[in-house]
């Protein structure tokens, strides 16, 4: 396996690229991987002039739910690229259950290659996939180069503890790469620490019970799939009571 099949693991919260076949069967019931559209598009309608007549790009894009409900909701032309073939898959038949077929693209592909070749975006999505194009700072830098000289950039991840040591930066160590990448934060989303519960019990719900399944037909690799839960818990936890997910939206 690549170090792309790792940082792929590692966005999802895999232990190990063994796993990375799995994923879709383990994630099925899940639509929405991480990033909220609802909280997306509240960012675009209160900041972003027209959002109709904008070009969208969405990196890591998982099964398009964002990508569908910008088209649907505002009707801009959105592509969306992600490694995983499977939720590419899933992506196209999602969009023409919502009837944004003629407006969202969905390629698989890797995310690094994407940076270095797209370009001229009016928005950008970099949603919840961590590490993927490296450092806050490479990442920013990359992502920046497929905008337009005033586009906007979408970035999920989340704002550590102030005084904490953890792998999480704080929101001012965010605003220092802000400001060093010459972007400006124009509003943010967190979400309600009741609604962040419940969703995460009911997600977390969904992928005990795939993997239940998948332990059944193939005992040989029960560690490895209670090892997901396992890792799919503690990132819940964690987002619960040590970190502050964040959606920020930047120009």
């Amino acid at each position: 396996m690549t170090s792309t099949d790792e940082k792929l693991a590692k966005s999802l919260t895999a232990e190990s690229v063994e796993l990375i076949p799995y994923l879709p069967y383990l994630l099925q019931d899940l639509w929405e991987l991480g990033s909220s559209p609802r909280d997306i598009m509240e960012l675009i309608t209160t900041h972003v002039p027209n959002p109709g007549k904008k070009r969208v790009l969405d990196l890591a894009c998982g099964k398009g739910a964002v990508a569908v409900h910008l088209a649907k909701a505002f009707g801009c032309p959105v592509k969306g690229i992600d490694m995983m073939a499977a939720f590419i898959a899933e992506a196209k038949k999602k969009a023409a259950e919502h009837q944004t077929e003629a407006l969202c693209e969905f390629v698989t592909g890797d995310v690094h290659e994407a940076v270095s070749r797209e370009r001229n975006y009016d928005m950008v999505i970099f949603g919840a996939a961590g590490d993927v194009l490296g450092t806050p700072k490479e990442t920013l830098a990359a992502l920046k180069k497929t905008l337009t000289e005033k586009g906007y950039l979408i970035l999920d991840d989340a704002y550590g503890k102030e005084g904490s040591h953890g792998e999480y930066y704080t929101k001012a160590q965010w605003l220092e790469f802000f400001r060093h990448a010459g972007v400006e934060l124009l509003g943010e989303k967190t979400m309600d620490p009741g609604e962040l519960k419940a969703l995460n019990r009911q997600q977390q719900a969904c992928i005990v019970k795939r993997a239940e399944e998948l332990k059944v037909k193939y005992p040989e690799k029960s560690r490895m799939f209670q090892d997901y839960v396992k890792s799919q818990q503690a990132e819940c936890d964690e987002l619960e009571n040590d970190i502050t997910g964040v959606t920020m939206l930047l120009r």
